[in-house]
């Protein structure tokens, strides 16, 4: 298969690239580095069995389009994005710039060069709004209704998949993932709280917890999230599928399972909680076990581990 990675040089899109690669894949990966980095490839681009092609171009560039009928991709992974919803809170036209428009870029890419299908990062902590605690874990029939700039923009780009599928043939499978996390993640992503405590943990730095602690979020590893991304190139077709693992995880938890880890006995530090976070996230994986035959297998604790383990070796 010959796919093409947007944001492949990030956390989630270069652990993607190195799984493509030992399949055997061609892979192109398009990425402008604002966030991702080329340290993310090193693996890739030792891969004895796949095939890499790295380009530095941003999903807004009048080229994309070029690039994508030279590399004539059979699935388009898309995983590009602006991904700080403070940040589409304080610029939403910065935003949208990238995620609505950067993306309807991609897709017109892929139906112009005629791929077969697009697998897109969307996001089920923001579409589905605040939702009500008695419908947690969210299941993929609760209504999208986004409250941050960030979530309306995932939203959008489903929206515009679901167009493209009925006039154009473009199939598709939006992936609306919960907190993911593990190596390469970076620690200064509204969403890496993990990474955030694990470089301050290993530097015997204190660790903040905002508000009481008890606010939770579904934290699933990117190993497993890669997972599903592999498995809906070929399935999933026209669907919005959560990626998750349906467990409810207290930030005071994540921080005292962390700290356990390291032998670390003292408390985080308490500060104010921030305005408009979500106090409950979970995402019910029920459809993507039906359509992807996909499930998580990675328990918090052994993900933090794997995680803590990647950030001490990365300090050494």
């Amino acid at each position: 298969m010959k796919a093409l990675v947007t944001g492949g040089a990030g956390f989630i899109g270069s652990t993607l690239v190195d799984r493509l690669l030992a399949e055997g894949h061609q892979v192109d990966v398009a990425d402008n580095l604002s966030s991702g980095s080329l340290a993310n490839l090193a693996e890739a681009r030792r891969s004895p069995v796949g095939r890499m092609t790295f380009h530095q171009i941003d999903i807004r560039s009048p080229d994309l389009g070029e690039l994508m009928k030279r590399a004539r991709p059979e699935v388009v992974y898309h995983l590009a994005a602006q991904v700080d919803v403070r940040v589409s809170v304080a610029d939403p036209l910065l935003d949208a710039d990238i995620n609505v428009l950067g993306s309807l870029r991609v897709i017109e890419g892929a139906r112009a060069c005629g791929a077969k299908k697009v697998v897109f990062a969307s996001s089920g902590g923001t579409i589905y709004g605040d939702p009500d605690p008695a419908d947690l874990p969210v299941k993929e029939s609760h209504p999208q209704r986004p409250v941050s700039p960030y979530g309306v923009s995932k939203k959008a780009v489903g929206d515009y998949l679901y167009a493209y599928r009925g006039l154009h043939n473009l199939e598709f499978t939006a992936l609306a993932l919960a907190n993911v996390y593990g190596p390469r993640q970076d620690p200064h992503g509204e969403a890496g709280v993990v990474a955030i405590f694990a470089g301050r943990l290993l530097s015997g730095e204190p660790c903040t917890v905002f508000g009481d602690g008890s606010q939770t979020r579904d934290f699933v590893y990117v190993d497993d999230v890669v997972d599903a991304f592999a498995r809906a190139a070929g399935r999933g077709g026209g669907l919005v599928l959560n990626v998750g693992t349906g467990i409810e995880t207290s930030v005071t938890t994540l921080y005292r399972t962390m700290a356990d880890q390291l032998a670390i006995d003292h408390p985080a530090v308490s500060a104010p909680p921030r305005p408009g976070e979500l106090q409950r996230s979970s995402l019910d994986p029920g459809r993507a076990e039906i359509h992807l035959g996909w499930k998580p297998w990675t328990s918090l604790e052994d993900g933090t581990r794997a995680t803590l383990d990647w950030f001490r070796a990365a300090r050494s």
